[in-house]
């Protein structure tokens, strides 16, 4: 149990200790939490219901308390009966009998079916319960097999109590909570839609979802998210039952499609007359017709294509769910309707924020039901039926996930392993000790294809190819030399014989084929790069304006066939051409919004927390660095145009300067005279003047990232963090040397952000071997004892210029470490908070730099990753219409 809820229910149990004694916590759901308490008046076993607080504040006490007397008055054989209700500390609550039995939600998940007597049985008693209600002019709202309970063989409806409190007391706030009434699987159109009044032919709808689940095993309309499940509930018609069941009579399934019908008028009257129905062998239908549906076509995909309904309403909703998502359906009448396309936005967790990089890095299941992201916790597992992402076994430091075909397996790299891990639990497996290389796809041949350096040529890139069983890589194409290609991001296309790819020529991205037989390559003028597939014959691609883009594809004769559509705009898309994003094989998209026109604020903040503008306007600023004299202030900045140039700005007169103009440049660290800037373009290592004048040198090309973090004390060497090579960790390079680099410490627990102190004999370092990460020190160049610096976590640390402290980021605090030397070496002598804030960490690099006087700390304010990813669904649906549309 969390914190938080321990707390709450310890209010709980000290505010209702008169009257009940809780004895343990039942379940939760998506309105209330349930404890099993004894009624210490009547001696009896009770379930007490309290409201999450965000929706009790929303109801009010008083409201629930006056609404909920509607319940306690309804007295009928199959609901649950209400014994109390009030408000504790905050808490609103109400009892009822405790069931020791089971819900039909249990009985389900055992038998998956139940046999046609029973199901009819409960089916009948559950409309029972609701025609007594209804005629007490109380709407259920959320009938579901979790609120039917099954004791001495009868049913038994609970909840009416929070569904009627909350609609008449909550009304439109219920919005502020991030929770709608209902359940989507369960949820009649017109409850969807949002209408103001609904009826009792609302419950009549829900039990029919009930009835068809008993019946069939699941409900009648299914999928990977609320949203999706919505759409289809406003879109699609059931499959029909006695197809897939045989032994369910006709009347039966007459009934139950009556009771599903989209128009409320075209159900039963009442939760009576279905009963009646359900009972009834002569039952046909409205008005003695048929009600048997169409079933769901299914495309050569595998992926529903959902019928339009025959409704008479057109509608608009907008509505907020749990995840901070937003939801779109669009009802409109007549068989021409075109499928909804939904997109919505899926709020990530600060702890597990999604990390832009150039690789290609969301990878989505085949079947559209989870995809995969690098965050700052670690790859992370987002299932659409959940509102929180899950950590990847294995995954703290993995990085380019793939999806195996059958989505049982998730590949992924940890330095230069390529590794595996069963997704339903289990360690991760090695498919190869050693093979550096970007953009996996697991192709359905069981094996993944991936682009690598292209050994003495570090700029280029080849295509290799490994069993997802094991084995060594091995080379399967090349661009011919000196012709200035590049091969990047292989797909292999359900042919088996096909793998399209991204060919980079001058700077521009298009697509390109492999015969897989003939190692032919035919170079199309599509551009765009990082293919994905879609069933319906699409390649999805990435363009430089930082566009998601579907373009059709002739499989048979292997070439594009048509003009490319816009998927959305405003797409992260990196500068070696991997797009943001991930695409199911159904056609399902998820995506990260480009930070192009992110922007930041520049600021002072005091050791006491106070912080002041720097400079007035806001642009894409990242990585601070202060020259020695404290007098300019060197910054990488992104403009709109998806370039970054390092510019510096003399704090002083309030003037920029713009140092490189090349484009791509950033990390910017000063020489110890204040002469030259150090830093990273396209990933490596260059050099110019500060002011700009001549031309910028290169220091060191090669194959892997590498950015300058710190400049030796004495002006010779270049301390520098490398990834994505077989060289990666925190190394040196000498000036004199260039382009010989050394290794001072490897990639052993993703060691990053190094900073030198000012004597040159430590050097800081940000470490997350205990799990998380914390600061360490060890003599510089070494070897020595290393010193553990942080307590509870650290990050980003920074020398001050006498060498006695060192400051350093501990989640939103700033904190400085006080340092002094023993006979054996360097010791912590104090830890002490500074200030706390929400600014722009720099993950692993230093976000931030200090004053030579340690009294001010230059900072950005603003968005360093994404906090939201973009879901889309049913683009390919509508597309696949508009097509049948065309004369």
């Amino acid at each position: 149990m969390s914190d938080a809820a321990g707390n709450i229910e310890s209010r709980l149990r000290a505010s209702l200790h008169d009257r009940y004694r809780l004895e343990r916590e039942l379940g939760q759901g998506g309105m209330a939490t349930v404890y099993l308490a004894e009624d210490l008046k009547h001696h009896r076993k009770v379930a007490i219901k309290v409201l999450r607080p965000e929706l009790a504040a929303v109801i009010g006490a008083e409201r629930f308390l006056s609404e909920i007397k509607t319940t306690a008055n309804l007295q009928h054989p199959h609901i649950l009966p209400l014994f109390d209700s009030g408000a504790a500390d905050s808490f609103l609550f109400y009892v009822m009998p405790f069931i020791d039995g089971e819900s039909l939600r249990d009985r389900l998940t055992r038998e998956k079916q139940l046999p046609v007597a029973d199901a009819v049985r409960i089916a009948s008693e559950v409309a029972s319960a609701l025609d007594y209600a209804h005629r007490h002019n109380v709407i259920h709202r959320d009938i579901k097999p979790e609120n039917i309970l099954l004791h001495d063989g009868r049913a038994l409806v609970a909840d009416f109590g929070i569904a009627l409190a909350a609609s008449k007391a909550g009304g439109s706030r219920m919005t502020e909570t991030g929770m709608s009434l209902g359940t989507p699987t369960y949820m009649s159109p017109e409850q969807a839609m949002g209408e103001r009044e609904i009826t009792a032919r609302s419950d009549v709808y829900a039990l029919g979802c009930v009835t068809y689940e008993m019946l069939l095993g699941e409900p009648p309309f299914t999928g990977p998210t609320a949203q999706a499940i919505v759409a289809k509930v406003m879109t699609a018609e059931p499959v029909g039952i006695t197809g897939q069941r045989k032994t369910v009579p006709p009347h039966v399934e007459a009934a139950v499609l009556t009771a599903l019908q989209k128009t409320p008028a075209d159900r039963f009257a009442s939760a009576a007359e279905f009963a009646a129905a359900l009972g009834d062998p002569a039952f046909a239908g409205p008005a003695g017709g048929s009600t048997r549906m169409t079933a769901r076509v299914v495309g050569a995909s595998g992926r529903l294509h959902l019928r339009p309904p025959l409704a008479a309403a057109s509608a608009l909703l907008l509505a907020v769910l749990g995840l901070g998502a937003g939801w779109a359906l669009w009802h409109q009448s007549g068989p021409t309707t075109p499928p909804v396309v939904l997109r919505y936005t899926m709020t990530q967790p600060d702890s597990a924020r999604y990390v832009i990089s150039d690789q290609d890095p969301i990878a989505f299941a085949t079947d559209g039901s989870v995809f995969a992201y690098p965050s700052t916790a670690g790859l992370q597992l987002r299932y659409l039926d959940r509102t929180d992402p899950v950590p990847l076994p294995g995954g703290r430091k993995g990085n380019y996930p793939a999806f195996s075909p059958d989505g049982r397996w998730l590949a992924f790299r940890d330095g230069l392993r390529l590794l595996k891990v069963p997704l339903a639990g289990g360690a991760p497996v090695v498919i190869c000790d050693s093979c550096i290389g970007f953009g996996n796809d697991w192709g359905i041949d069981d094996s993944i294809r991936y682009h690598a350096p292209l050994p003495g040529n570090v700029a280029s890139r080849v295509l290799m190819v490994v069993p997802a069983g094991g084995g060594t890589p091995r080379e399967f194409a090349r661009p011919d030399s000196g012709s200035g290609e590049v091969y990047r991001y292989p797909l292999l296309l359900p042919d088996r014989r096909t793998v399209l790819f991204t060919l980079r020529s001058r700077d521009t991205d298009r697509l390109a084929a492999l015969d897989l037989r003939t190692h032919a390559i035919t170079r199309f003028e599509q551009a765009g790069g990082s293919p994905r597939w879609v069933a319906d014959g699409y390649v999805v691609l990435g363009n430089a304006d930082q566009s998601l883009i579907a373009v059709p594809f002739d499989l048979r004769h292997g070439r594009p066939s048509g003009p490319p559509v816009t998927i959305a705009r405003d797409v992260s898309v990196g500068n070696t051409g991997g797009t943001a994003a991930g695409v199911s094989l159904d056609g399902a998209l998820v995506y990260a919004p480009s930070l192009r026109g992110s922007k930041r604020q520049l600021i002072v903040v005091s050791r006491e927390g106070r912080a002041t503008d720097l400079m007035p306007e806001l642009r894409g600023y990242s990585l601070p660095r202060l020259s020695p004299d404290g007098r300019r202030l060197a910054v990488g900045i992104f403009p709109d145009d998806g370039t970054s140039d390092v510019w510096v700005l003399d704090l002083a007169q309030r003037v920029w300067s713009r140092v490189t103009t090349a484009g791509q440049s950033d990390h910017p660290v000063w020489t110890p005279d204040g002469r030259r800037l150090v830093f990273a373009r396209d990933a490596d290592l260059w050099w110019i003047a500060a002011d700009g004048s001549g031309h910028a040198d290169s220091l060191l090309m090669a194959a892997g990232s590498r950015y300058p973090s710190d400049v030796t004390p004495d002006g010779q060497a270049v301390i520098f963090h490398e990834f994505g090579s077989t060289s990666s960790g925190i190394r040196r390079l000498v000036f004199d040397s260039a382009p010989a680099a050394t290794t001072i410490l490897p990639p052993a627990y993703d060691e990053a952000a190094p900073a030198l102190s000012p004597d040159g004999g430590w050097l800081a370092y940000q470490s997350d071997e205990t799990g998380r990460s914390e600061i360490y020190l060890r003599p510089y160049p070494g070897p020595g004892a290393r010193v553990s610096l942080s307590a509870e976590g650290g990050a980003e640390p920074a020398w001050s210029r006498d060498g006695r402290s060192l400051y350093y980021r501990a989640g939103d605090s700033m904190m400085v470490a006080l340092t002094g030397t023993t006979g054996t070496g360097l010791t912590v002598t104090g830890r002490r908070l500074l200030f706390r804030g929400r600014f722009v960490a720099g993950d692993r690099f230093r976000g931030y730099d200090v004053s030579p006087d340690g009294q001010r700390f230059y900072l950005l304010r603003g968005s360093a990753a994404p906090s939201t990813l973009v879901a889309v669904h049913h683009f390919f649906d509508r597309l696949a219409f508009e097509q049948r549309r065309k004369p």
